[in-house]
């Protein structure tokens, strides 16, 4: 599909705002949130496009492959934004999951024009990264059309990785640069044309659920505990606390004592229910691929 003759539906007029700027404060906030409410369900309907995302991109990172997102404006944004909170909350090395915006680095703070126009853009970045089979890549652009995004994936697919399109439209030109399709279809925006509103939280949440479903594949969490946080700062320091607390039951001054002598969440934690020394728990967590359950088992 060329995105010359294509017209978005991000793009078209919302009726039910068109006086909105006629209406009191609350009745602004009544709009805006009932808007929203469409995106939960919008994003519901794609679970099954979603549900082989994130096992394809498992799949892929389990043998030591990365997952890439690339998009313009506030879907760059909130890809970078993903890809910045793997490495804290996740103990995830550093470049595992990458967030590519068009117009580069400085584009986070302030539009680089035309960036997202730029198709070879995209694919210079794509090829910069020396992307191969392991490695998912997730265009990205609310509209469906953007050039940067559609560039990027058509680099990644010559190179065998894996692609995946979101886009806020269906059918949409970037849908056919990728194996994958997530078209959550939230309509016309509150104020016309301005995708960081419906469009932004659709992919937000989208973007969540990967990333945090693969994560939990990964063995990078314990239930629905965090034990792979680094507990960079003393929020965090207590939170691994409260988290070996939660996990074996005991006092918080035991638990941070245990903690002391193991050095880590998951290994405090399988040292105490497989009774054993530190060093034995994380070895029996290496042998399980750093899944306290597998170590458990």
């Amino acid at each position: 599909m060329s995105t010359e003759n294509f017209f978005p539906l991000t793009e078209t007029n919302n009726p039910l705002t068109t006086d909105i700027d006629t209406r009191t404060t609350r009745e602004m906030l009544e709009i805006i949130n009932a808007q929203d409410q469409c995106v939960i369900d919008a994003v519901a309907a794609e679970l099954d496009s979603i549900t082989r995302a994130v096992d394809e991109i498992f799949a892929r990172m389990a043998r030591g492959g990365r997952l890439i997102y690339c998009g313009a404006g506030t879907s760059g944004r909130l890809g970078v934004v993903d890809a910045s909170e793997m490495p804290p909350t996740f103990s995830l090395p550093h470049g595992l999951v990458i967030g590519l915006m068009a117009g580069g680095e400085q584009a986070m703070f302030r539009a680089v024009e035309g960036a997202e126009d730029k198709s070879e853009w995209g694919r210079d970045d794509i090829a910069r990264l020396n992307v191969n089979e392991l490695d998912s890549v997730i265009g990205i652009a609310a509209s469906g059309r953007t050039p940067y995004a559609i560039g990027a994936l058509q680099e990644a697919n010559a190179r065998g990785a894996l692609t995946i399109s979101f886009a806020c439209a269906r059918p949409a030109p970037i849908h056919d640069a990728a194996e994958i399709n997530i078209a959550p279809l939230t309509g016309p925006e509150v104020i016309e044309g301005s995708t960081r509103l419906k469009a932004g939280t659709a992919t937000k949440l989208v973007l969540n659920m990967i990333s945090t479903i693969v994560m939990i594949k990964l063995g990078k969490t314990y239930g629905n505990l965090m034990v792979d946080l680094i507990p960079s700062n003393q929020k965090l320091r207590e939170r691994a606390r409260r988290i070996v607390e939660r996990a074996t039951s005991l006092s918080a001054h035991d638990a941070q004592m245990l903690l002391d002598q193991c050095g880590d969440v998951k290994t405090a934690i399988v040292a105490h229910h497989a009774r054993l020394s530190p060093r034995d728990a994380r070895e029996r967590l290496q042998r399980a691929g750093g899944s306290i359950r597998r170590a458990l088992e």
